[in-house]
């Protein structure tokens, strides 16, 4: 008899819980659209989802100015992915590939050099 209602308990307490749950996940999302906040997630989200390395950062990790030729960046990156490489830095090596990369395709679109 007793295990019946604790069972009975159980499953109305559970029942009660989900209810407020979604209660209060349609509050939030009425909250959230109203605020704006949605809309600023979703354009969070699509930025990071391009993976695409802004230029300034690209020149923030091999430490070079915009001035600095294409072979002194060269020069840069192959320093730095030595010694990532040696020291086992994955992820510090696919960084300043990835700035390689973005560097690489903005002085292609600018015209200069980028024999190497």
């Amino acid at each position: 008899m007793a295990a019946k209602i604790l069972a009975n308990l159980i499953v109305m307490g559970s029942g009660i819980l989900a209810r407020a749950f979604v209660q209060a996940y349609r509050q939030a999302l009425a909250n959230a659209s109203k605020s704006g906040v949605a809309q600023e997630t979703i354009q969070n989200t699509v930025r990071r989802a391009s993976k695409t390395m802004a230029e300034q950062e690209a020149r923030q990790i091999l430490g070079v100015t915009e001035e600095a030729t294409w072979e002194e960046i060269l020069k840069k990156y192959d320093n730095l992915f030595e010694k990532n490489a040696q020291n086992g830095s994955f992820y510090l090596q696919s960084k300043v590939h990835r700035a390689k990369e973005c560097l690489e395709a903005a002085y292609q679109s600018e015209g200069q050099g980028t024999a190497g």
